[in-house]
């Protein structure tokens, strides 16, 4: 069944079926997750679930694309977890909503457009990263515990486990080479928990996670003083926060983009990110961001608008309200094997059979924002690290392609004509170039094929500009572009130098 759907100012067309049936896969293999999360935190697990009904609702209505899932993330509740311990949930909740501000001003102000900073190799390392991260913890769901310590499966309750797993990745594996009317991830799901449920197979269940059973998000306002201390105490968590997810949120933007041949738009998403996450601080979430492996479930069971993440939400509240007891006898075990194939969907394989062909700078960066991913699991960080040394990389690259060529025109007037960008890398080389004891009285430097890009670049000529002037000489610039010389008319009080106008120089824009 297929129509046309209007929410604010996004009209498609819509497969109602394969939408609701992507919504309901997404909404099972979420709700582990924000539960494991949040009583990793210390939180108690409705404020997980409360997470990914707010977070998934908002930003599946006024989000930056169709198709994203946003709900109760690790990436961002990790982050969460000392503020918990030191000060109380309360401190918390204030945190999340003070971070949903950080988002929006983000969004206003357009700062979205930034992720384009991020290179490929750092996108290869922050996805690789993410699809190991998201294989080894379901490897959690083969432990057990025992007199208060965990412990590895073993015997018939391994066995059981790991049949269970096989049986969910086969469904998935097989199932549309017969038919993909429905979601294989889906049909794995209600397969198993009907061989569970028929057979009476004593396995782990959603019920040894924790309690799913609940009422409505309650409204609740953030019991701290509002005062500067308070501010002191939350900001940085905030911050952070918020750093974390509109990063995961962006890439993972990007990467549906990548996907779906369409583009979406990061202002538009941070906005609607930083009001689920006010939302989340008055009713009792945890807060969140985009989630990349639910996405990938999503997409992979054919969704492509915002219908799927919508009825994901609401599922996730319906189960809280009257669903829990059947939702609680769900095998992990069909979970775990719906997420291990989103792990294996996630990596990307191509950066395997591209690495011999890369710079090596490129598969160095990849690598290590993939090793500071899995083991730090700060996706912000990790990104940081991988965007700046790629730059550091770039910087280093372009200031060895600057070069000074002298030369004398019939007048007998030397000139110095100078290729490459003149910036921060490239002044030494730059300085180097010159001949001040046996120029002429005048020398010219041509930029015609250079541009002066900072304030080291400033700094430089200005420096030049003294050693002529000890030796009695004058060098006047010429050819410099309009920026260029916007740019040294700011610096006269740095640098005293002569333009020689050309009116037959032409700029390219």
């Amino acid at each position: 069944m297929k129509g046309y759907i209007n929410l604010f100012d996004f009209t498609q067309k819509v497969d109602y079926k394969t939408e609701i049936l992507a919504g309901l896969t997404v909404a099972m293999t979420m709700m582990p997750e924000s539960l494991s999360f949040a009583i990793l935190a210390g939180f108690p697990p409705l404020v997980g679930l409360y997470a990914a009904f707010i977070m998934g609702l908002v930003t599946s209505i006024f989000g930056g694309r169709p198709a994203l899932i946003s709900g109760g993330a690790g990436a961002t509740v990790i982050v969460l977890i000392a503020l918990m311990k030191s000060h109380g949930i309360d401190y918390v909740f204030a945190a999340v909503a003070l971070a949903g501000v950080l988002q929006i001003l983000v969004g206003v102000f357009k700062f979205g457009k930034f992720i384009r900073l991020v290179p490929q190799p750092v996108m290869y390392g922050f996805v690789n990263g993410l699809a190991v991260i998201i294989f080894m913890a379901q490897l959690e769901q083969f432990k057990t515990v025992v007199n208060g310590e965990s412990t590895w499966l073993s015997g018939t309750p391994l066995a059981v486990m790991a049949g269970l797993v096989l049986l969910t990745i086969a469904i998935i594996i097989l199932l549309p080479k017969v038919t993909k009317a429905v979601p294989p991830s889906l049909v794995a799901i209600v397969v198993v928990f009907l061989i569970v449920l028929g057979f009476n197979i004593d396995t782990k269940t959603v019920r040894d996670i924790a309690s799913v059973s609940g009422g409505f998000p309650p409204f609740h306002i953030p019991q701290v003083p509002l005062d500067l201390s308070t501010l002191t105490i939350i900001f940085p968590y905030a911050l952070i926060m918020a750093s974390v997810g509109l990063t995961e949120g962006l890439l993972t933007l990007n990467l549906v983009d990548e996907l779906t041949a369409t583009k979406g738009n990061g202002d538009r998403e941070c906005i609607a990110q930083g009001s689920a996450n006010i939302l989340n601080g008055f009713f009792f979430g945890m807060g969140g961001c985009p989630m990349i492996a639910q996405t990938l479930v999503n997409l992979s069971a054919g969704a492509r608008a915002r219908l799927s993440g919508i009825i994901a939400s609401l599922t996730i509240l319906l189960i809280v309200l009257v669903g829990a007891p059947v939702i609680e006898r769900v095998p992990m075990a069909a979970l775990t094997g719906v997420m291990i194939m989103v792990a294996i969907g996630t990596f990307e394989w191509v950066s395997f059979r591209i690495i011999n062909k890369m710079p090596k700078q490129d598969v160095f960066v990849g690598m290590l924002v993939a090793v500071i991913t899995i083991y730090l699991h700060n996706l912000a960080l990790a990104v940081l690290i991988g965007v700046l040394i790629s730059a550091l990389v770039f910087a280093w690259e372009s200031a060895k392609r600057i070069r000074v060529l002298p030369s004398i025109d019939a007048q007998g007037v030397k000139q110095y004509k100078v290729y490459g960008p003149l910036f921060f890398g490239s002044v030494t080389a730059f300085n180097d170039a010159f001949d001040i004891l046996t120029d002429p009285h005048e020398v010219i430097i041509d930029f015609s094929e250079s541009r002066v890009a900072d304030m080291s670049g400033i700094e430089a000529l200005n420096k030049l500009t003294e050693r002529y002037h000890k030796g009695g000489k004058k060098i006047h610039l010429k050819y410099l572009s309009p920026d260029c010389r916007k740019l040294l008319t700011k610096a006269t009080d740095v640098i005293d130098v002569n333009i020689i106008d050309d009116p037959t120089y032409q700029v390219a824009v």
